[in-house]
């Protein structure tokens, strides 16, 4: 029976891979900063851990309670939504440490077993902001092409050992806490936070209005079905645009 070991499982993408992954016969380990067993349905191939990907004692700790696995989804990760003008360092620094470093760590914390073993999966988790130019992500972008660089020197790395990475790459999706909490905000309406100087508020609104009338939008189940495919490919693809506006976006790269 396969295994995965999902991160940020407690809602929006890492959730809904969860979900699939038990109801295609998995056994799935979730781990969650803040574990909660009511978020996922009950299942006896179902695990819950504790992990904070920016805590190396708290990676060792899930990963040695994990035992082997066959497959990683590095989900986990924050939004950040703002003008970098008016971005703090600090912000800057916590938004790498989850989406690049964090991802990093629990990546290497799996490899010697899958090399070893000659098998085994990466699938990391980005964003469509990788594929196309958009103003008030210049922080999270970079911390998600970062992951995209890393993955694709990782890739050509593993492959000697047969072992695989790939990344997925989802579109804009409403029914996440995404842009919510990437914004401060609700409903994208509402005034913006601290991180938009008041000079850039005119442009900044006009972006965000842009942003929740696009036409094409991205669905939970769809970037789980896209990692599902990542997972199982073996066609040598490296990158999985998920959500038809991503698609897009890459076609037309």
């Amino acid at each position: 029976m396969n295994t995965v070991l999902i991160t940020g499982a407690s809602s929006g993408y890492g959730r809904e891979t969860a979900r699939l992954f038990l109801a295609q016969g998995w056994t799935v380990i979730a781990t969650m900063r803040t574990p909660r067993a009511d978020v996922l349905p009950e299942s006896d191939r179902l695990r819950i851990l504790q992990l904070d990907v920016t805590d190396p004692d708290s990676i060792a700790a899930a990963f040695a309670a994990a035992g082997p696995i066959d497959a990683l989804v590095n989900n986990a990760g924050i939004g950040l939504i703002g003008v970098y003008e008016g971005t703090p360092m600090s912000r800057v620094r916590e938004v790498f440490e989850t989406n690049t470093f964090g991802v990093m760590a629990t990546t290497q914390a799996v490899l010697t077993q899958f090399r070893e073993r000659g098998a085994g999966v990466v699938v990391n988790v980005t964003s469509s902001v990788v594929l196309g130019h958009m103003p008030l992500s210049a922080v999270y972008k970079a911390s998600k092409t970062a992951i995209e660089g890393f993955t694709a020197s990782l890739a050509l790395e593993l492959a000697e050992f047969g072992v695989r990475a790939k990344t997925v790459e989802p579109g804009t999706c409403l029914t996440t806490s995404f842009a919510a909490k990437a914004t401060g905000n609700t409903d994208l309406t509402g005034p913006l936070d601290q991180l938009v100087p008041a000079v850039y508020e005119p442009f900044a609104k006009r972006t965000l209005g842009r942003f929740v009338d696009q036409d094409l939008f991205t669905r939970e189940s769809e970037v789980a079905e896209t990692v599902w495919r990542a997972v199982h490919d073996t066609t040598g693809q490296l990158r999985f645009p998920a959500g038809p506006d991503a698609v897009q976006l890459d076609q037309a790269k």
